[in-house]
């Protein structure tokens, strides 16, 4: 993805708007979204599925998780924004609800 100009902020927003609600964009650069569990295992667990996505894809999230929560963290890092292929990256984590 190096070369590619990253989203503009009217882009991505519309991007947005075609994955679930809970996505955020932040400064423009990175969207991220968090999820909670009943406990530690249920994060774990959706962390490990969504690491295989990822990996699948060739296409990696951050990940910030503990007991009942998890938050992800994605954007383009050879560009530092936000590319169209994070937001389907995001669209393939929110099967995972």
């Amino acid at each position: 993805m190096g070369g590619v100009p990253p989203l503009n902020e009217e882009d991505a927003g519309k991007l947005l708007e075609q994955i679930d609600e809970n996505w955020k964009i932040i400064e423009n650069r990175h969207i991220e979204r968090s999820w909670s569990f009943e406990d530690f295992m249920g994060a774990l667990e959706f962390v490990n599925s969504a690491g295989e996505i990822c990996e699948n894809e060739g296409h990696h999230a951050d990940f910030e998780f503990g007991w009942g929560r998890v938050k992800v963290i994605i954007w383009t890092h050879k560009i530092n924004g936000l590319t169209e292929s994070d937001f389907i990256l995001a669209a393939k984590l929110d099967l995972l609800d």
